[in-house]
This record gives structure tokens, C-alpha cells and sequence, in this order.
């Protein structure tokens, strides 16, 4: 797990721009502090820089920026493939000799082999470019599920710049610190920016499960893989069977490492699914890390030590409060890659696992998506066909959407009123279940903070679009709206500010392709059934809890210790009394607005 970032030009790098580099390897810092290299070609037309987090082969034959010896192919690599080895096998048996025991010599001698459809063959979390001196090309590939962050800038002279974090380009003189109007309306509605996009006008992100190659100035995207469901015809029995097996596959594979793996524990029943199988495939006294917090109601850390105990991990606890929140917030917001309406409690178990040793960590972010965790499995249905009811109605709609969109009415309430104008589909009502401000509120506050709404364009149609059954709609909105641009990079970005390597076994393509196959009326039950069938293992106290996330009591916090912290973001808001989530969310914003 690494930083990476390079600079590729038509015409031979001048000096400045070899600084250039050496200052983005200085901000990325953070995310290797192992190892660190930077690497120029041959004529000088591309440039990339490393820094290291030693997961895999400790040794310095791991350093990167790497070349072959017979072949100009130089990569800068970060990620983690899991089944590496085994790609190695095939190689090797090919005659391919190897000079590491690392992931990224095989990524090279893959590249070498198969091309660019090598990255079909990945098991894994990646961002990584290769360079190849003969053709004068970069190929640039980003994972399938978006675990691990890509931007780039384009410029119109042919020169790309591309980094692992978005502060990256933002502090290089070479990319322009220019808002993105659009962007910025898509975060106010949903707390995240939506990728392609991001707050800087002239930088993307890859997307998720995107190639892009970079030839003499010209750039083309890929896209090589997409979530798909194609439901077979499985019984209840089989299905669980499937489940598990591939579970524990997903498990054994995310502990392929060279350090200690540890898990981050909550109450709930993912992490806790994590740690039963760990046990069962033999790993013994897992190091396990939590935080309570001083709010009963969201307070998981006495399940999570029970649970600790009962599967005999070694077992750490956090005790966090508003006072030590506070001490963290400076750290937390010098880290935000991009504003976010989260992250904060990634943060700061982040830094607390890696106070304590640790290098590697799982977590269970995945299982609300893909088997139906959220409200939303159940709320949206409802809106929907709460939306066909009125729309059934000639002129109904429109009255509702009128009367609802009151100002002097409740957020959520409006934000329903905007839901009622629209046509009723998974994504119009999934934006509505997921929205902080509706259209016409971010509209307004997009004027209020830049003083212009010059160049909003409408947000894309959701992917949910293309699919026809409800429950893998809505969970395909999940994974590609609010966990890839949401939660996943917040994970990476807050865990990466601590040098510390998350993996997350519940999002991996292997399983996925797998579990897909899963007619929604086994895999999408109330309270994650189908994967508590899968893992009999997890405790009856785990079970019956109710689900409440891992989440901090923001809304305590704020009023008891930041009051005065939020005054600015409060007089923009529409209404008198809004929302704390609506307060924070500007808040971010303006924080970043102001770091940039």
C-alpha cells in the first residue's frame, strides 16, 4: 500500500517539473513512509515517484518505482494483488523468471505477457501507471470496486498528471485551483462528490474499474468490468453454501501479507462475520481494534470486546469522548483529500490501530450493500410506490411538490416534495433517501458560498438504470454511489493519513461474482440473514443488536464542545433550525474551501 503520482509530457520534463515531482513525493509522504523513489525515463517524458508502506517482500527489492532489466517497463504501484501468487505460478511455468517475491514484479511480468487485459486477471486493490519506453505509452488502471483513489489532470498541451490523492495536484503548480460549480451542487445534495468529478474543475478521478492509456499527448479510457447481477436458479440451501464458501475464500486471500492483519471490531454483524471467520480458518489471536464513545445509544464497544473475548482475539479499545474528539479534529481535517459528511471515526481508529503496532487492517465495510443492510432496501420500495400513487393522480403530483417544498417545512419533507415532481424510479427516490439538501437548496447555497451558479450542469443519470431487478438496483445505487464515493475513499484517505493499509474483504470481485448469482430474494433479507446463515459462527448478542453503525454522536459533540465552530456554516443554511448532518456538511466544505 503506497502513494504514487507521475507526470507524462510529449517533449523532454524541464527542471521545474522534476521538482515538481519530488515536492507531489513529499505530500504523499504520509502514505509510505517505508520507502521512497522517483524515476525518470530515458528521454525524460515521464516521470513517477513512490512512497512506500512495506506490506508484501519487506526487503528494498520491493522499492519502487520498478524496472524490469530486459524489458523498458517501469511501474509505480498502489495496492495490494491478492492472489499474486498464483498469477506468479502461471508465469513462472511459461518460463518467466522472477528477481522479487513482490505483487508488483508480477503486475510488470503480466503487463509483458497479456497487455492491457491483464488487468482482468487482478483479485485485488489497485491504482497503478506503467510506462513502456518502446511505444512512448502509459497505462493507467484503477480496481473495480474504486477501493484505491486515482486523479489525473489532462491539459490541453498533452501533458497528464496523475496522483493518488487529490491534494496532490491541488498543491503542484500544475493543475488550477478552479471550483467545480457542478461538483460542488452534487456534494451539498449527497455529502460526497460523485466520481468522475471532483471540487477542482480540471481534475478527475478514474473511475472505478477504468483503464485510461496516455500515447503522445492523446488519452483513452477503458471501462473492463462493471457490477453486474444475473441472478441463477439457486435454492435457499445452495445459496448459503455459495455465500460461505466465498466468504471465507475473500477472507483467506485478504490475509495474504508478510506483517500482522488485524480487524476493526464494532458490534455489528460484518466485522464480527470477519473475526468468526478468521478463527475458523485458523488465525488465532487476531488483534482487534474499537471505539465507544460516550453516548449510549451508539456506543457498540461492550458487544465488540464481548465478542473479542469469545473468539479469544487481542482485543483494544478507545475510549473517545467530545474532549479527545476535539484534541483530533485539526489532524482530521488537515487529512480530508476531499469534504465529507464522514470519515472522522476512520480516522481516528486508525490512528489508534496504528499506535498500537499495526500495518494491515480489515474491515467490514461491504455487507449493508451487498446484502441488504440499509434502510434504504426497505424505504425506497416504499417511495416509489408512495411516487406511482400520487403520479397516479393528474395534478396531484405537482400540488404535492409545491406544498412540500416549503421552506418553513422539515429538510427531509422537502426533500420528498422534490422526489414527488420526478418521475418515481430507484435512483430519483434512492437521491431523495440519500439527499443532505435537494436541488433547489444546493442551487442556493452553491450562489451563497462562490457567488455564482455559472456552469451547473445537471447530475448523470444513476447506473441503477440499467437494472431491472429492485433490490440489486438499489444495491448497486449503494455500492456505486455512497460506498465508492463515500465511504471507500474516506477509508483509504483517513486510513492512509496513519501509513496504515485498510483492506476490505466484503468488496472484493471474486465474491461478487460469485454472491451476484444470488437470486435478491435470498441475498437482499431483513437483518443481513443470508449472511448470518453463511456465518452461523456469529453470536447471538451480535445478532440482536440493533443495527446502529459505527458512528461518533455528532450531534452531541457539536453543541457541547463546537458550538462556536459552526456559526459561519449555520447563517448560509436555509430555514432557522437546521439539521446538525446539514450544518456539518457545509461546514466541511468551507474548511476545505479555505485549505485549498
Amino acid at each position: 500500500m503506497c502513494g504514487i503520482a507521475g507526470i507524462l509530457t510529449s517533449q523532454t520534463l524541464p527542471t521545474h517539473l522534476e521538482n515538481e515531482l519530488k515536492g507531489m513525493q513529499k505530500t504523499l509522504r504520509h502514505r509510505g513512509p517505508d520507502d521512497q523513489g522517483v524515476w525518470l525515463s530515458m528521454h525524460k517524458q515521464a516521470g513517477f515517484v513512490h512512497t512506500r508502506l512495506s506490506i508484501l517482500d519487506l526487503s528494498d527489492a520491493g522499492h519502487q518505482p520498478m524496472s524490469l532489466p530486459d524489458v523498458p517497463l517501469t511501474i509505480t504501484f498502489n495496492g495490494e494483488i491478492y492472489n499474486f501468487r498464483e498469477l506468479r505460478a502461471a508465469l513462472e511455468a511459461g518460463g518467466v523468471v522472477f528477481h522479487t517475491r513482490t505483487d508488483t514484479e508480477v503486475l510488470l511480468r503480466l503487463y509483458q505477457a497479456h497487455g492491457e487485459k491483464m488487468v482482468s486477471m487482478l483479485r485485488g486493490m489497485f491504482a497503478f501507471a506503467i510506462w513502456n519506453e518502446e511505444s512512448q505509452s502509459a497505462f493507467l488502471a484503477r480496481d473495480p470496486f474504486g477501493i484505491k483513489p486515482l486523479y489525473y489532470h489532462a491539459g490541453a498541451d498533452g501533458r497528464l498528471v496523475f496522483a493518488s490523492e487529490l491534494r496532490v495536484l491541488a498543491r503542484s503548480s500544475l493543475v488550477s485551483r478552479e471550483i467545480d460549480r457542478s461538483a460542488m451542487l452534487r456534494y451539498l445534495k449527497s455529502g460526497s462528490v460523485a466520481e468522475p468529478a471532483t471540487l477542482l474543475r480540471d481534475v478527475r478521478s478514474l473511475e472505478a474499474g477504468h483503464t485510461l492509456v496516455w500515447q503522445r499527448g492523446e488519452v483513452k479510457k477503458t471501462r473492463y468490468w462493471h457490477m453486474h447481477f444475473e441472478a441463477a436458479s439457486i435454492e435457499a440451501g445452495e445459496a448459503v453454501h455459495l455465500c460461505r464458501e466465498a466468504l471465507l475464500d475473500s477472507v483467506t486471500a485478504h490475509f495474504v501479507s508478510d506483517v500482522p492483519v488485524g480487524i476493526f471490531l464494532s458490534g455489528g454483524i460484518d466485522s464480527t462475520a470477519l473475526l468468526a471467520m478468521a478463527t475458523r480458518l485458523g488465525y488465532r489471536g487476531v488483534s482487534t481494534f474499537s471505539v465507544g464513545v460516550d453516548d449510549h445509544a451508539l456506543d457498540e464497544s461492550g458487544v465488540a470486546a464481548r465478542t473479542a473475548a469469545f473468539f479469544g482475539s487481542t482485543h483494544h479499545e478507545l475510549a473517545m469522548n467530545s474532549r479527545l474528539a476535539e484534541q483530533s479534529f485539526a489532524g482530521y481535517m488537515e487529512s480530508m483529500d476531499q469534504p465529507s459528511v464522514d470519515g472522522l471515526n476512520t480516522y481516528t481508529v486508525a490512528a489508534f490501530a496504528k499506535s498500537q503496532g499495526m500495518k494491515v487492517v480489515l474491515s467490514g465495510l461491504g455487507g449493508d450493500e451487498f446484502f441488504g443492510g440499509y434502510p434504504s432496501f426497505q424505504k425506497i420500495p416504499r417511495l416509489i410506490s408512495m411516487g406511482k400513487a400520487v403520479h397516479s393522480v393528474p395534478g396531484l403530483a405537482s400540488l404535492s411538490s409545491i406544498l412540500l417544498q416549503n421552506p418553513v417545512l422539515p429538510s427531509r419533507i422537502r426533500r420528498l416534495g422534490a422526489f414527488l415532481d420526478g418521475r418515481p424510479s430507484v435512483s430519483e427516490a434512492y437521491r431523495a433517501f440519500r439527499g443532505i439538501f435537494s436541488q433547489r437548496e444546493a442551487t442556493g447555497l452553491v450562489q451563497a458560498i462562490t457567488g455564482s451558479n455559472e456552469g451547473i450542469e445537471p447530475p448523470p443519470p444513476y447506473e441503477a438504470f440499467e437494472v431491472t431487478d429492485q433490490a440489486d438496483a438499489i444495491s448497486t445505487c449503494e455500492v456505486s454511489y455512497y460506498m465508492r464515493n463515500q465511504l471507500l475513499r474516506d477509508s483509504d484517505v483517513m486510513s492512509m493519513r496513519h501509513g496504515l493499509e485498510l483492506r476490505v474483504p466484503l468488496v472484493d470481485k471474486v465474491l461478487f461474482e460469485t454472491i451476484s448469482r444470488i437470486p435478491s430474494q435470498f441475498r437482499i433479507r431483513a437483518g443481513k440473514q443470508l449472511l448470518l446463515d453463511a456465518v452461523p459462527e456469529v453470536p447471538e448478542w451480535v445478532k440482536n443488536q440493533p443495527k446502529r453503525g459505527f458512528m461518533f454522536p455528532f450531534e452531541k459533540w457539536l453543541s457541547d464542545r463546537w458550538g462556536n465552530e459552526f456559526k459561519d456554516a449555520a447563517a448560509v443554511l436555509p430555514g432557522a433550525s437546521p439539521p446538525w448532518y446539514q450544518v456539518w456538511t457545509v461546514f466541511m466544505l468551507q474548511q476545505w474551501l479555505k485549505g485549498i
